[in-house]
């Protein structure tokens, strides 16, 4: 498995990874309105775009040119040393077979490089991820409400990790 990071032109395969991903790992926690509302929002060609431009590295977990996930980070979020995970999500058919895992610790590896000693992650509270981020050492740390238009909120709690 390897780890690459996206160019511009690889976003289109984070797209495609998040509209088979976000249906089968919401559906018992979002209605199909927010699914469709959130896809929207957080990943239509110009979004994930203008993200890219503003800095968020997207990575893709990659072999033999499948592809089995994506991550997105930002180092020194909000000017402290911490890298925020904004997005990880990992294919139904991969899931369980530790690239998860693989992303994360390429992640903090990054994180360590630009002297990040935290990464920082927001997961649903309903997620049955939030088990997955404890078992490889994030801590809840607060949670949060997001209101994020169209009446929609994410409720959220706020992970970190210390490296």
């Amino acid at each position: 498995m390897n780890v690459i990071y996206a160019n511009e032109a690889q976003l289109g395969i984070v797209r495609a990874l998040a509209l088979e991903t976000w249906p089968a790992t919401f559906k018992d926690i979002l209605s199909p309105e927010q699914i469709d509302y959130m896809l929207d929002w957080m990943y239509s060609a110009a979004s994930l775009k203008d993200q890219f431009k503003s800095g968020i590295k997207f990575i893709l977990a990659e072999e033999n040119d499948d592809y089995f996930g994506f991550a997105a980070y930002e180092f020194n979020y909000k000017n402290e040393a911490k890298t925020k995970i904004h997005k990880i999500y990992i294919h139904p058919k991969s899931q369980g077979k530790g690239v998860g895992r693989i992303l994360i610790n390429f992640i903090a590896e990054e994180a360590k490089k630009h002297h990040n000693n935290t990464l920082t992650l927001n997961v649903n509270r309903y997620n049955k991820a939030t088990g997955f981020y404890e078992k490889l050492g994030f801590n809840t740390m607060y949670s949060e409400d997001i209101d994020i238009g169209n009446g929609y909120l994410m409720e959220d709690f706020v992970m970190d990790k210390g490296l």
